[in-house]
């Protein structure tokens, strides 16, 4: 059966609080706007983003300073209940949303002011969306790494990671943060970096929404790019062609190629880069070119526009990813099983639309690799490509054979490795946790690693009484 191969250069009832009426008085008194289940807006304040969850908090806050979110916080842990911070609401299994029933979101959409200081650090509120930011200091010519999803909020993106086309070049939303403004569980608010409270600091670099409500995040920033180059190649293969073009392109990440292979920079200096690798292809189907300046190329690649003033848009999806070692690549065997399970059961299933995005994490000069892993609480440096496998149905009901096919693409990688690539052992692969997923076992040790333990034990000092909690926040 023949494949489409493309290769991208460049992602009921709600618990009642003890007292309600009380809730609603002490937002009142802050004057903290918030949203209540007998509110006419309530069915759009807590749509998700993924249809295939539908949680009831209690109440949804929208603060417009720090010190509302304090307030926020305090009136929802006076009721003893669970609190969640909502920056954008993409989280995949709606943790932005309490990942269950009855907890209190502080929703900080607010919060999305952009200041650039005279040492071209900027200051950016959570709430601000990532095709804001990019808009926002584009304008004093600067940029910083963030994913392609325009409406994915700064806050949750980066508290977990932030990766994008500029990571090869920059590293990861995380690794550009310099200071962190944070209310912590008791409602104190403070300012976490590597001189002050260091080791919270290492904590919101990997794991944030389980120790506090970030509030405004300092970023260092880069001169925005002067060209930008989007290139696609689109062949339409049979099984063996597919596992030589994914082969080769495993061995041509290793091959020297520079660190702007996003790609950032002339037609002229990629087509040199590329050119190695293209020459042991068969020819493609098609070939298309965009190239501009930064902004334009970050426009084209985004998966929607950079202007976030319209409506988001929802899904019904089940995803997962899967992170490879740089230190042992994925095998012939099983790469051509991986190919050979998407053109037989990838043609097969009901679901309405499915993809792969394989990107490119490490390789040669990839500065995201280059980071100590020790150095913030994100726990994968190592890793040469993470999979996206992701399902989508449009809308609900999400079927029970799209979730065998997802987990099937994963297994059908891992079945064929070595033992130690045992997804359920983590000794080599893992996982990212911004495509967290809700079926994932050991999820603990594939999303953090040997930074988990650790990350429980500050969880306890910050956090003692487990104010933030969802389904995969640090346990104590």
């Amino acid at each position: 059966m023949a494949m489409l191969f493309v290769i991208v250069f460049a992602c009921i009832s709600v618990a009642l609080a003890q007292n309600a009426s009380q809730l609603q008085e002490d937002f009142a008194r802050a004057g903290v706007t918030a949203i209540f289940p007998a509110d006419a807006l309530y069915a759009n304040a807590t749509q998700p983003y993924n249809l295939r969850f539908a949680y009831q908090p209690i109440g949804i806050a929208y603060p417009t300073t720090t010190e509302q979110v304090a307030a926020s916080l305090l009136a929802g842990t006076r009721q003893g209940l669970k609190i969640v911070a909502r920056s954008g609401g993409h989280s995949y299994i709606a943790n932005g949303l309490g990942g269950k029933n009855g907890s209190l979101v502080i929703d900080l959409s607010s919060l999305t002011s952009i200041v650039v200081n005279t040492d071209n650090t900027a200051l950016l509120g959570v709430g601000n969306r990532l095709g804001d930011i990019a808009l926002g200091l584009n304008e004093y010519g600067r940029a910083m790494p963030h994913g392609r999803c325009s409406y994915v909020g700064l806050g949750g993106h980066a508290a977990f990671g932030g990766y994008g086309f500029t990571s090869r070049m920059w590293g990861l939303t995380l690794d550009v943060v310099v200071a962190v403004e944070v209310v912590l569980a008791n409602g104190t608010t403070t300012t976490a970096s590597a001189t002050q409270y260091p080791d919270l600091f290492w904590a919101l670099r990997g794991s944030a929404s389980s120790f506090g409500i970030t509030t405004f995040i300092r970023v260092a920033t880069y001169p925005a790019p002067d060209s930008a180059l989007y290139a696609t190649y689109t062949w339409e293969m049979d099984i063996a062609n597919a596992t030589h073009t994914l082969s080769e392109f495993q061995r041509f990440v290793d091959s020297g190629i520079p660190a702007e292979l996003g790609y950032f920079g002339s037609l002229e200096t990629f087509s040199d880069t590329v050119k190695p690798f293209l020459s042991l292809l068969m020819e493609p189907a098609n070939t298309s070119f965009f190239s501009g300046n930064y902004i334009e190329g970050l426009s084209s690649l985004s998966l929607a526009s950079l202007n976030t003033s319209a409506p988001d848009n929802t899904d019904t999806f089940y995803a997962k990813s899967l992170m490879t070692p740089d230190a042992e690549p994925m095998t012939w065997e099983a790469m051509e099983a991986f190919v050979t399970y998407l053109a037989t059961d990838g043609f097969a299933t009901n679901l309405a639309g499915w993809f792969v995005e394989t990107e490119l994490y490490g390789g040669s000069n990839s500065a995201l690799n280059k980071v100590p892993l020790d150095q913030t609480a994100f726990a994968h440096r190592s890793s040469r490509f993470n999979m996206q496998i992701y399902g989508s149905n449009i809308v609900p009901p999400f079927p029970d054979d799209g979730f065998t096919f997802i987990n099937g693409v994963a297994s059908s990688i891992i079945d064929n490795m070595p033992e130690k690539w045992d997804y359920g052992q983590c000794d080599v692969i893992s996982a990212y946790i911004n495509y967290v997923e809700d079926r994932l076992n050991n999820w603990q040790d594939l999303y953090y690693g040997h930074h988990y333990q650790p990350l429980q034990e500050l969880k306890t000092l910050y956090d003692p009484l487990d104010v933030f909690d969802f389904p995969s926040s640090i346990e104590k």
